[in-house]
């Protein structure tokens, strides 16, 4: 009976390289056991077929960032549990290989840091309720304040006849519900559809995608 090795181990006898580059091999997707991908060194194999995927390449897994769709009412920690391959969006374009080590350790960078929003525009479409003056659609645009503190510009449009679009600086989402109050309209939903320049209105709720090398913030 043939005894049991690391996958590592296959590797090396079967390429001839270094231990560590077998696991950096296999850490980044190209070793195929009966043609599955397995990311983990210490997997033990015995009689499978191990083979070094046609397209490998010997180079160290970079860390990766993802983009959520998170369903509303989720916490922070709820909406981490969602990430995984079965919630990978089909449609991502990134080019980004999916590797286990990529969920390894997750952080969340949102709300952003005050530095980031002040620099980074948001866009938001708010579903709402209510009559709006064309003096409310100005305020919107400019001049409320609250607590003595005047808001800074943004952009604000319809983008139907119950949905705002707004753009915006230095001002948090959280604090449109309170805008609208005060231009006599209700806030009945809204969805972050824009970070910077990478779009977020084509995925699905619930499901993620890799931000890609070429997006930027």
């Amino acid at each position: 009976m043939t005894e049991p090795v690391r996958l590592a181990k296959r590797v090396i006898a079967l390429t001839g390289c270094s231990r560590r580059e077998a696991e950096q091999y296999i850490e980044g997707g190209w070793v195929l056991v009966d043609g599955v991908a397995v990311e983990e060194p210490q997997f033990m194999v015995t009689t499978q077929q191990v083979a070094l995927h046609p397209d490998a390449k010997l180079e160290p897994t970079e860390p990766a960032t993802f983009i959520l769709h998170k369903p509303a009412g989720l916490t922070i920690a709820a909406a981490r549990a969602l990430l995984g391959p079965s919630t990978h969006a089909e449609d991502d374009s990134s080019g980004v290989q999916l590797l286990k080590r990529h969920f390894a350790r997750l952080e969340s960078p949102l709300p952003l840091p005050d530095e980031d929003a002040d620099r980074i525009e948001q866009e938001v479409v708010a579903e709402v309720s209510g009559t709006l003056s064309a003096e409310g659609l100005k305020l919107l645009n400019h001049g409320l304040s609250f607590n003595g503190y005047a808001l800074p510009p943004i952009k604000v449009s319809w983008q139907n006849e119950t949905h705002l679009r707004f753009a915006l600086k230095r001002v948090q989402p959280s604090q449109l519900e309170r805008m609208c109050n005060t231009v006599g309209l209700k806030l009945l939903s809204m969805k972050r559809i824009r970070i910077g320049r990478v779009p977020m209105a084509r995925l699905p709720t619930g499901q993620w995608r890799y931000v890609a090398a070429s997006d930027r913030f």
